[in-house]
């Protein structure tokens, strides 16, 4: 069989093919399986907070039958955040698939339909790619506002963030002391909400210095009995009252080099991602969902026009419970 040269017009006509090979590029995807972002759909263009800035004092001594202390209301604040608007857009002519062989098949011919939805399926992945990237702002302490600027939710929520450093270069440095620095920092972040173990996501940096670190290594050595060492080392684990594991992502979406952030777990309505209704006539008003496609036939029904489309925000409720640890 003659070599199909993949530069001439003929390269994907109707002709048998003895392999057919899709290769992705890897696209992180760690937050969304975790599952720490609550998901929920509301009608509105805006994401509404509510704290209720409840303070504990102490109670004065006085004499019996004297009056007590007294107390006011508690104060609320309410916090507003515009949802971004993350649309895509996509055009097939009929011509695109005049004669084209559909991919992996032996002789049936590509439908304009079946080009429709592999075009949807590359839209669809680009969003859950970007909602990724702001729920990684989210857990550093950010968030993406209308405009596409990345924007501080310290400074929104008027608190600043504890930056924790561990020496992981000196063999001296006690580790399980700076871990419980970090979850005593949680416990303030907090105030009197309880929560579970706490998750740290680690850059590739951060993380081979903390697992080759000797007391990092000692202890979990004896946890599992050596096991660790025979296991993949891209693994996380729980050490210190923290769960410890490697983020996996790429230039765009990253902890920053040398650094972890830790987050607590079992806050409920921590991590929250809210969906706005898209701007169509027939959804405005309605209750918001992660994703939305039209088609249209373009003019004389030479082919179709595509959009897709989210409309996330992506926000941490707490971020003073957020903590930026750097290895030094």
């Amino acid at each position: 069989m003659p070599m199909v040269d993949p530069f001439t017009p003929d390269a994907f006509s109707l002709q048998t093919l003895t392999a057919a090979i899709n290769n992705l590029p890897h696209q992180p995807a760690r937050l969304g399986e975790l599952g720490l972002f609550s998901e929920q759909g509301i009608t509105t263009l805006d994401a509404t907070i509510e704290e209720d800035n409840g303070v504990l004092s102490l109670v004065d001594v006085a004499p019996r039958g004297g009056p007590g202390k007294v107390i006011t209301d508690n104060k609320r604040k309410v916090y507003s955040f515009r949802v971004p608007h993350l649309p895509e857009n996509a055009s097939i002519l009929a011509d695109e698939v005049q004669g084209v062989r559909a991919f992996g098949s032996e002789g049936s011919a590509e439908v304009v339909q079946a080009r429709v939805n592999d075009r949807l399926d590359q839209m669809r992945r680009n969003i859950d790619y970007t909602i990724e990237a702001h729920r990684m702002a989210a857990m550093q302490g950010s968030f993406y506002d209308v405009n596409g600027n990345l924007k501080s939710l310290f400074t929104e929520f008027g608190v600043t963030q504890t930056v924790a450093t561990i020496a992981l270069s000196s063999a001296s440095t006690k580790v399980r002391q700076d871990a419980f620095d970090i979850l005593k920092a949680i416990e303030d972040g907090l105030g009197g909400t309880p929560f579970s173990t706490p998750r740290a996501l680690c850059s590739d940096g951060f993380w081979r210095a903390f697992i080759e670190h000797d007391a990092v290594k000692s202890a979990y050595d004896r946890y599992e009995q050596g096991a660790n060492l025979r296991q993949d080392p891209r693994v996380g684990f729980e050490y210190a009252g923290i769960t410890w594991e490697r983020y996996r992502g790429n230039s765009q979406v990253t902890v920053p080099a040398n650094e972890a952030v830790v987050a607590p777990s079992g806050v409920p309505g921590l991590f929250i991602t809210r969906f706005a209704p898209a701007d169509y006539n027939e959804t405005v008003n309605t209750i918001g969902l992660p994703y939305y496609a039209k088609s249209e036939p373009k003019k004389f029904g030479k082919g179709w026009d595509i959009e897709a489309q989210s409309n996330p925000i992506n926000l941490c409720t707490r971020p003073a419970s957020l903590i930026r640890v750097v290895a030094a």
